[in-house]
């Protein structure tokens, strides 16, 4: 085992690499120093909670540079390398590092996931005729390092494609074209924005459905897939930007299951140690799949992964990284069944991207390939129902939230003259959805043929509204089972907020808290992790101490960043330091905050 491990942060907030990279890293730093080892920090970005001493040991504020850090090696002299907890910028520079010889001089051995296996899965030509090596589709495509091999490709296939550049992030440099000209000027951008210069030019899957799976895998070849999410939003869409729901609702349990062993024959086949997410493209009749790409390193989809089923998955990729195996950890949330046992959910989790178009009202709205969402927002209940109103709540809209409805629109009196342009994926495509049903313009079957979403999906849709109709005629008891917040009765019923509180209170309707145990309730579980549903009895027990609400920050936004993170974990902190139960309210699934080992008790 080392003794001394550098491990390289994320740097400044980027769109596409946020709060859950200082998660990553905060959690690793903690499962390296509880082993024993020695940590050293590199990172640009001070407002992070892995900047802390008491978290990062060695902590180092400098640039993230291929210069600096070799400095730092000659200096600090560290035994190995924890490259994959830093988002694309730990990937690159390690990239960086190796090539110039660094790690060889200074004797540096890279953790977990060797950097062949990084290469292999960002290198887009290498991965793509690995998965082809390994039986499984991919998209027809080139690679190209040029604009002029890139237009023969097109040509060749007379459809429309997608550019992926190599080694970028959050979709950078990429996108759709649907003519020839189109595709040169995205060729062109592609291989700008990459640092080798290359770009994968494929065949559109625009409108195939979109599944990943974060899969975790260690030097024993035991591979487990943690939680398998599907986006809302279809293929042309980042997921970043797509409305994203754990477990997957919409595919029948063979085809999920065939999706899940091909993501694990991928990990295995890249030899990856630690934290991967796959992403698949699956035909809208279930008869076909493609693999699109993977994450060689804990994400923004590892965080949510790991939010979703209470399962850590960037502590776990730590320990594996220093050579523990799965099946010898004990899983830690239950204390007991192995690490290695794959989480279940008996709830749904939704996930909602928060833009920026706040701040910026005259951007450009449309969603892409290329991600725009600053943040975003989790909730969790029984159902798909209430966990989406819950979540964008959570979202803290201006205006209502679920009732909010834009009145240039102009659906009080016509439906939209070109329903496919009104629906164009936009950030308030949802909120179109919605009220082109309130308002009978269309139906959920019309909804899912012009957007491409899932019919399931359009359905629920349609079942809202229509709980939003009933709400007048309706008991109080079914609106709040129903999803809606006391604000959205009251707005329907005509009456103030506070009314229908008092009215709930003395009808001693109150929400019940259950636990989030990665098991579904079939082992004991202790985890402090719950989440409120007006659907079931009260599970979680009542806090015997006296304690102090901790209230994060919700979404990462613009002037709202993680600095407002690491002032609620510290409080959280110095609230349990003081002998006091710490309970932290918040629903972001990036940060420190929303980890249930931050605080004695997390909503």
């Amino acid at each position: 085992m080392p003794r001394r491990v550098l491990v390289i942060g994320s740097g400044p907030i980027l769109i596409g690499q946020a709060a859950e990279f200082d998660y990553a890293g905060v959690q690793a730093c903690l499962a390296l120093r509880g082993e024993g080892v020695e940590t050293i920090l590199v990172n640009s970005n001070p407002a992070t909670v892995m900047t802390d001493p008491d978290v990062g040991g060695t902590v180092l504020i400098g640039p993230l540079t291929l210069s600096y850090l070799m400095r730092v090696i000659e200096e600090h002299r560290p035994d190995a390398l924890l490259p994959t907890l830093g988002g694309q910028t730990g990937l690159n520079l390690a990239v960086a590092l190796d090539d110039a010889g660094v790690l060889d001089r200074y004797d540096v051995r890279v953790l977990g996931t060797p950097l062949a296996a990084v290469r292999a899965a960002e290198d887009r030509g290498g991965f793509r005729d690995l998965v082809i090596g390994i039986g499984e589709p991919v998209p027809e495509s080139a690679v190209v390092e040029s604009v002029e091999d890139g237009m023969r490709f097109v040509e060749h296939l007379h459809a429309p494609i997608v550019v992926r550049p190599a080694f970028t992030l959050g979709g950078g440099g990429g996108g759709f074209a649907h003519s020839p000209a189109e595709a040169r000027e995205r060729i062109a951008a592609g291989l700008k924005a990459s640092p080798i210069g290359q770009v994968l030019v494929e065949r559109s899957l625009l409108g195939w459905y979109e599944i990943e799976f974060e899969v975790l895998r260690d030097a024993n070849d035991t591979t487990i897939a943690i939680c398998g999410m599907e986006n809302l939003d279809p293929m042309g869409v980042h997921t970043g930007d797509s409305i994203v729901v754990a477990p997957i609702q919409t595919l029948p349990d063979p085809l999920v299951q065939r999706l899940r062993r091909c993501a694990l024959k991928i990990v295995r086949a890249l030899q990856l140690e630690g934290g991967c997410n796959v992403q698949l493209a699956v035909a809208p009749d279930g008869a076909d799949y493609r693999v699109i790409e993977v994450n060689p390193r804990v994400s923004r989809s590892s965080a949510l992964a790991s939010k979703a089923t209470g399962y850590p998955i960037a502590r776990m990729a730590a320990l594996i990284a220093l050579g523990r195996r799965l099946h010898e950890m004990p899983n830690p949330a239950t204390g007991g069944n192995s690490a290695a046992f794959e989480p279940a959910l008996d709830y749904v989790v939704v996930k909602l991207p928060r833009w920026p178009f706040d701040k910026f009202p005259t951007a450009d709205r449309s969603l892409g390939i290329q991600m725009k969402a600053t943040g975003e927002a989790m909730a969790i209940d029984r159902e798909f129902g209430p966990a989406l109103l819950k979540a964008i709540r959570s979202l803290e809209p201006r205006g209502g939230g679920w009732l909010w409805e834009d009145p240039a629109w102009g659906l009080s009196h016509r439906a939209p003259p070109d329903m496919a342009r009104f629906l164009t994926p936009t950030d308030t495509r949802l909120w179109r959805m919605i009220a082109l049903l309130r308002h009978d313009w269309a139906d959920a079957a019309t909804l899912a043929a012009v957007t491409g979403i899932a019919p399931w999906f359009t359905e629920r849709l349609a079942e809202l509204v229509e709980a939003e109709h009933s709400l007048i005629g309706s008991s109080l008891a079914e609106g709040k089972r129903a999803g809606f917040g006391d604000a959205d009765i009251a707005t329907v019923s005509g009456v103030p907020w506070a009314a229908v509180r008092r009215a709930r209170v003395r009808s001693g309707i109150h929400p019940a808290y259950r636990r989030v145990d990665t098991c579904a309730g079939e082992f004991p579980a202790e985890t402090p992790y719950f989440y409120s549903s007006y659907a079931d009895a009260e599970v979680a027990p009542p806090a015997e101490r006296r304690s102090v609400i901790v209230v994060g920050s919700g979404p990462i936004r613009i002037g709202q960043g993680i600095e407002f993170d690491y002032c609620s974990v510290r409080a959280a902190w110095a609230v349990r330091e003081m002998g006091l139960d710490a309970v932290v309210i918040n629903n972001n699934p990036e940060t420190v905050s929303t980890d249930y080992d931050a605080c004695t008790r997390l909503y």
